[in-house]
């Protein structure tokens, strides 16, 4: 597979905004998938997790003008970052969601919490095949803790990476007060 490696360098810092918040990623090389050459997976169009009753639309998000990862349109649906690997292709793919919304509105990723190593959460791409990851770990992050692991991977597998919000809503910032990913690999 062809990637082309992308670093962000200098003063530029990748942001990750979730709920009109973010987290800041250092210098990270972020693989950018060509699509002509992405071994036939296709783009990612459906979430489901049993375990915490997710089954939401996946849209494609890229960066704000501010450098942050976009968030997705509205409570229900999930984001994947395009600018980075397609979930199931080697590299870590990242897909957001919110949780938490204004006014107790369900969000795609409310229950992202109660997920255990071991669960599986599946991905269905445009082509119709679906791709099974299992949990590896749940961690949460400062929101302004480097989380550059979230974005890559060196290790030759594929991994798929989901955050979301967590914590205690700050009114005045407007951000959560921690930000929660789980990291999964793809089901061999």
């Amino acid at each position: 597979m062809v990637y082309r490696h992308i670093l962000i360098i200098g003063t530029l810092a990748l942001f990750l905004a979730l709920v009109s918040t973010a987290i800041q990623i250092g210098p990270v090389p972020i693989a950018v998938a060509d699509s002509e050459l992405s071994n036939g997976i296709g783009i990612p169009v459906r979430i489901t997790i049993p375990r915490v009753n997710v089954d939401a639309v996946i849209e494609s998000v890229g960066l704000t003008e501010g450098g942050a990862m976009d968030a997705p349109n509205g409570p229900s649906p999930a984001g994947w970052f395009s600018f980075g690997t397609r979930p199931g292709e080697i590299g870590s793919a990242v897909i957001a969601g919110h949780s938490g919304w204004k006014d107790n509105i369900p969000a795609a990723f409310d229950e992202l919490n109660k997920l255990h190593i071991g669960d599986k959460i599946f991905v269905v791409d445009d082509n119709g095949a679906t791709i099974t990851f299992i949990v590896r770990k749940v961690q949460l992050y400062d929101p302004k803790a480097d989380a550059s692991d979230i974005f890559g991977s060196s290790d030759g597998k594929a991994h798929l990476n989901l955050v979301t919000c967590e914590g205690v809503w700050d009114t005045v910032s407007k951000s959560s007060s921690k930000r929660l990913v789980v990291f999964t690999d793809k089901e061999e």
